[in-house]
């Protein structure tokens, strides 16, 4: 459920735009918010289930869950809804470190690798498969429910979850547990709030002058987290993020190239969302059923190639991973750039193919590669701060690639309109007009057009584009013409989208390349084994 709900939120975005008037920086929230509060709650979560018990805190977050889940599925408007996006995460985190150890407790240490097999597996599946549940959720509009119900599915698994948990899971927990690090806890939610709540807010408040003083002040308040980490593991040993791990070369390279590629990642999958549904008009089930080629490539190069190649070719499976990714996104940007409006998922397919090899040649040895030199008696706490450092890289990575293809939608509409603007004044000349109405007129629709483009909220009508629907509304303008002027404006929305998604594309590539680079300084020989993906 964790997993499902951190991708499936994608393919609803402009159906949660349209029906509750959703902004930008809204639609940002509702994936970042819940990796932030999943991120900053997770190792706490773990510490909580070693203290008080895992199967305890296990059906708490379940619970917890649950009912976000019902709040996010009834929510009548959209701070309710990205409210209860918070919560999820936060719930989420208690219940997601839980099932590591209760594998501990369950099983003997013969049988952990299967086991874990199977839960890779499953969770691999659940996030990629995401986007194409949401998408014949909505598709389907149960009790003309629209959106909602890839919410309330999660009613149903929750219910079915705390009803097995009560009869199956044993009780257990640390006989030693750490302390919990609430200073540390509350430093690292401060620190990432600085950062993260301009970032995504600042475009729709012109970037005044305070969001930049924020996020400047976030580096001390990171600073004064890393201070206070090191003291607590002098104190009591039981810091939030242990200093120690980042001396150890593997993991502090493998933690930062988590960072990156979860950055790349959802960031991806966040605005591909968008190009698809906005840009060429996609219906929700033929978007969703268009990323499917990912899921598959990913699939492919964890279960299949990666297990062949990485004792062979070591960590050179990462490195050409990351050139394969950047041919993906070379392909899909081709597809996107030749045919605009006209392109269609079989264009496509072999870029996200290629884009999924790629991902998951990547994605399948980072746990692997980061904690090859950490001492086994680390392990949880190193996997812990993985995890959790992997949810931090996917929420920047949605409130970074926001201001660059939000703010690329904004900066090119006047360039995406004036190569389409012949057809609208071709449209108003049909009707015998004069050239100084034909100018004024297409000026009139120009403006409409970019004044919508950079509108923060996109359910108002900018007031340069109310007398233009006045006149179609009344009939004043011939449907000839009415036409004429829709199909010029899909066309350049098609074209500013494919636009702002080659901005952010260029983005991810660079970071592909420093993901390149940094595949250089990690363990050049690794030990696969698929147990533990």
């Amino acid at each position: 459920m964790d997993l499902l709900d951190n991708t499936i939120v994608n393919i609803a975005i402009p159906s949660i735009q349209s029906d509750l008037g959703a902004t930008y920086a809204n639609i940002q929230w509702l994936s970042a918010g819940y990796a932030l509060a999943f991120a900053v709650l997770l190792i706490t979560g773990g510490r909580l289930g070693d203290v008080f018990g895992y199967k305890k805190l296990f059906l708490t977050g379940v619970v917890g869950f649950t009912v976000a889940s019902l709040i996010s599925g009834i929510a009548g408007n959209i701070e309710i809804l990205i409210t209860a996006r918070l919560l999820q995460g936060a719930t989420a985190a208690l219940m997601a470190p839980q099932v590591m150890s209760l594998v501990q407790v369950m099983y003997p240490p013969a049988r952990r690798g299967a086991v874990m097999g199977i839960f890779g597996a499953m969770a691999g599946l659940a996030a990629s498969l995401g986007p194409v549940i949401g998408g014949i959720l909505i598709h389907a509009n149960i009790w003309g429910l629209d959106w909602r119900p890839i919410f309330l599915i999660n009613i149903p698994v929750g219910i079915f979850a705390i009803i097995a948990g009560l009869r199956y899971l044993p009780d257990g927990k640390s006989p030693h547990p750490l302390k919990l690090d609430v200073i540390g806890t509350f430093l690292i939610i401060i620190a990432l709030s600085m950062l993260i709540f301009p970032l995504i807010q600042g475009r729709e408040l012109d970037w005044p002058r305070w969001v930049f003083l924020m996020m400047a002040a976030s580096i001390p308040v990171f600073i004064a987290f890393w201070r206070w980490q090191i003291a607590k593991e002098k104190r009591d040993n039981s810091p939030l993020v242990v200093p120690g791990l980042f001396n150890i070369s593997s993991f502090r390279i493998g933690a930062i190239t988590n960072v990156i590629f979860q950055m790349i990642m959802l960031g991806f999958f966040f605005t591909f969302t968008l190009i698809l549904q906005i840009g060429l008009g996609y219906s929700v089930i033929k978007a969703a059923l268009t990323g499917i080629p990912t899921a598959v490539g990913i699939s492919l190069a964890i279960g299949f190639l990666a297990p062949r190649l990485v004792p062979r070719l070591g960590r050179y499976v990462m490195t050409i991973g990351s050139i394969i990714m950047a041919i993906g996104f070379g392909l899909i940007i081709g597809a996107l750039t030749l045919s605009g409006l006209d392109t269609q998922p079989w264009q496509l397919v072999p870029g996200l193919l290629v884009l999924g090899l790629g991902m998951g040649s990547v994605m399948g040895l980072m746990f692997t590669v980061t904690l090859k030199d950490v001492d086994s008696a680390h392990a949880g706490s190193a996997s812990g701060t993985l995890s959790a450092i992997q949810q931090v890289g996917g929420a920047i990575g949605i409130a970074i690639v926001g201001v660059i293809f939000f703010g690329a939608l904004s900066g090119n509409a006047a360039t995406s309109f004036d190569a389409h603007s012949n057809q609208v004044r071709s449209a108003f000349a049909s009707a015998n007009l004069q050239d100084n109405f034909v100018d004024g007129a297409t000026t009139m629709v120009r403006t409409c057009y970019v004044d919508r483009a950079k509108s923060k909220d996109i359910s108002a009508t900018p007031d340069s584009c109310r007398a233009i629907e006045q006149s179609q509304k009344n009939g004043d303008l011939p449907a000839s013409i009415s036409n004429e002027i829709s199909d010029a404006t899909r066309k350049a929305v098609s074209d500013n989208f494919v636009f702002a998604f080659a901005a952010t594309m260029l983005y991810a590539v660079i970071l592909v390349g420093i993901t390149f680079a940094l595949s250089f300084f990690l363990p050049r020989k690794i030990e696969y084994n698929t147990g533990a993906h």
